[in-house]
């Protein structure tokens, strides 16, 4: 029985209605006379009562609206006068009630010879079950596409998390509640017999953070749900409350009308429970019930792959970290902070290791490389290579021999691996370092004022290959560390990404080591916050930082150091400036013109005839006058010579500008270079003779 048959027996329509709504009528339109000639059916579908029509056409729309029939009036208009044989119109005529019947009218105009309409004959139909069928099916239509939408966003969500952290921020981040269709969220995981609730999602939730960890049992609707196995759908929350009584005394801090509760099952193993939580429903019907099984299973398939995967990133990255030096060494003279970080995609562990080693005569050797791969085979090769070259280092070999030897264990292993790595060998007392490079990233060095530098190291190739191609050559390149300043070594890890350039990334390490923090162990903390963060870690990253211990001398006798590049003309400016603010900062300033003056002159000589850059050491000598000595420090065993310049002669000078500015001057040998010196203030007592002055 149809709607309208129980209200045609209920007495709601009549019969001449329930004609109205289901019949056809015609209708002959006598355009010359102007008359028109409508039967039963046609007058009752156009509401007008059969012995109250006059004939006249303009009778036959007094219902409908004034636009209504504007419109209708329109399109017979410009069918007549417009030559065409026929028209159709679909408009509403309302009834008594208010509520609209859709009527349809087909109709045909009969022309003269000459092409005057003179009839229009048609058939008119009530239409409203069918538009009503018709809205019924688009909003039906809606309704699922809108449900389509739902699984098809939380799926392609979940496609992309790989952790249970990535499928919380899923469910949870930007957008998810959107995606699931619901207000609010609470997921919880079983763990050792409790339901743990790892995200809440949704205003007004935070009032279920009592309830974050609690025993698995059944006085709690989500831990029923998972216990039974069965959701369960809630329109009413006092009746909630009812059932759970503990619950009860939160439910009217909750801004939701309505809950379903979710058992996460995966292979039939329980995983936890999901609530989806609403404002604006008060009921489920079958299609969305059925929705919310079908999130349910998606969530749970997707939390079963996550935990797999985090269970077997645990093992691989607690198999690569026994792999690494737990504890670093302290060494007197410095200080050593190292970090390591793994992808955080792919099951796979990589091959990135970092070292420090102790090394005879009161040395530290230091390595960062990187063995081919992301997987544990990589972290296998990476395991005994370490120790291998740990082996070889300590042996007391040359940089050179221990990479030549660390190439040749690799290529024996028959692996078809190879591996890159910088080997630096550090002196901290004198910040003599030697270091050669095996395909790999040269290090960075931060100077005391802030600027960072990127010395040019020759390099050989990889480890493994260097052996294959008969090429185990691995110069040495010699760097000093000036006191206060820092080496950074790292894997490429930290500077490449994908679509961007290595010298971007070079940059902007630069620039987060030029910001940080001096000391090694905060400035190894803010690269790792800063750089880890801005790449996504998508590669395993190993970091080693070591800092020269700084060395500001005494109240009385306070010290600077500065390193100068020989390639930077910016620094010499720098390095005066450097040594005319000390000195007004030591209460000192009669001598800042004096001894900006001989600082350049100390540092062209180096700069121009020396190759390499030179080290400024400024000091004040407290006994038994105070005075102020200048040092530079270079690589050359060469020692200046006092000439006598021509008038024309555009060099020359130095010498004799220092001789006359300074109350002495000397040179000392230092290792495999010189420093040469000078004292500014009041002469000694008891003036000790110098090479070339005094």
């Amino acid at each position: 029985m149809t709607d309208d048959d129980r209200r045609t027996r209920s007495g709601e329509i009549g019969p001449a209605e329930w004609l109205a709504m289901n019949r056809t009528g015609s209708f002959d339109w006598d355009l010359d006379r102007g008359s028109i000639d409508v039967d039963e059916s046609g007058l009752l579908i156009f509401g007008v009562a059969p012995n109250a029509f006059d004939g006249r056409p303009g009778s036959i729309v007094t219902r409908l609206a004034a636009d209504e029939r504007d419109k209708l009036e329109d399109v017979v208009r410009k069918a007549v006068k417009g030559g065409a044989t026929s028209y159709t119109a679909h408009f509403p005529i309302p009834q008594a009630d208010g509520s609209p019947h859709w009527t349809h009218v087909q109709a045909r105009i009969l022309r003269s010879r000459d092409g005057r309409a003179r009839r229009i004959v048609g058939v008119v139909r009530d239409t409203t079950a069918e538009v009503a069928h018709f809205a019924f099916v688009q909003e039906l239509e809606k309704r699922r596409e809108v449900q389509t939408s739902i699984v098809e966003r939380t799926t392609n969500a979940l496609s992309r998390a790989v952790t249970v952290d990535d499928v919380t921020a899923a469910l949870t981040g930007p957008g998810g509640l959107a995606r699931l269709g619901a207000d609010g969220l609470a997921l919880g995981l079983v763990e050792n017999g409790s339901l743990n609730i790892i995200a809440l999602s949704g205003e007004s939730l935070d009032v279920l953070n009592d309830f974050r960890s609690r025993r698995l049992d059944r006085k709690l609707p989500l831990a029923d749900a998972v216990l039974s196995g069965r959701p369960r759908f809630v329109s009413s929350f006092p009746s909630l409350g009812r059932d759970f009584p503990e619950l009860a005394p939160y439910l009217a801090r909750l801004e939701f009308r309505a809950a379903c509760y979710l058992p996460l099952v995966a292979q039939a193993r329980s995983l936890g429970g999901m609530a989806l939580f609403y404002r604006g429903r008060t009921s489920f019907n079958a299609d969305e019930r059925n929705l919310a099984l079908g999130l349910a299973a998606i969530v749970a398939q997707s939390l079963q792959r996550a935990i797999l995967f985090d269970e077997e990133r645990e093992l691989a990255t607690g198999l690569q970290a026994t792999m690494l030096p737990r504890n670093i060494p302290q060494f007197a003279g410095g200080e050593i902070a190292v970090r390591y970080h793994a992808a955080w995609s792919g099951r796979q562990v990589g091959g990135d290791w970092y070292d420090v080693i102790p090394l005879p005569r009161g040395r530290v050797g230091i390595v960062v490389g990187d063995v081919q791969g992301h997987d544990t085979h990589a972290a296998a090769i990476m395991g005994q290579l370490r120790i291998a070259l740990r082996a070889y280092a300590g042996e007391g070999h040359a940089p050179s021999t221990v990479l030549a030897r660390a190439s040749r264990f690799l290529a024996e292993l028959d692996t078809n691996r190879f591996a890159t790595c910088t080997y630096a060998q550090v002196d901290l007392a004198s910040g003599t370092l030697r270091a050669v490079r095996a395909g790999h990233l040269g290090p960075l060095i931060r100077h005391t004022d802030g600027r960072v530098g990127q010395p040019k190291l020759r390099g050989g190739l990889p480890l493994g290959l260097a052996t294959v191609f008969g090429d185990e050559e691995f110069p040495e390149t010699r760097l000093d560390l000036v006191p206060g300043e820092t080496l950074v070594l790292c894997t490429d890890g930290l500077v490449e990404q994908p679509g961007s350039d290595i010298e971007s990334g070079l940059a902007a390490l630069s620039g987060a080591i030029s910001s940080g923090p001096p000391q090694a162990e905060p400035l190894a903390d803010h690269l790792s916050e800063r750089l880890w963060e801005r790449w996504g870690s998508g590669d395993d990253v190993a970091l080693l930082v070591l800092r020269r211990s700084p060395d500001p001398g005494t109240p009385r006798a306070p010290r600077i150091h500065q390193y100068i590049h020989q390639a930077d003309p910016q620094g010499l400016s720098d390095a005066r400036a450097a040594v005319g603010q000390a000195l007004r900062d030591w209460g000192m300033p009669e001598l800042v013109d004096d001894a900006e003056l001989l600082t350049g002159e100390l540092l062209v000589n180096v700069l121009l005839h020396t190759e390499g850059g030179a080290v400024l050491t400024l000091e004040v000598l407290p006994e038994p006058v105070r005075r102020v000595r200048l040092s530079v420090q270079d690589r050359s065993s060469a020692w200046p010579r006092r000439r006598t310049p021509g008038e024309a002669a555009t060099s020359g000078r130095g010498l004799l500008l220092i001789d006359a500015l300074a109350s002495r001057w000397g040179v000392e040998p230092r290792g495999e270079g010189k420093a040469v010196w000078c004292e500014i203030g009041p002469a000694p007592v008891a003036a000790e003779s110098a090479p070339g002055g005094g």
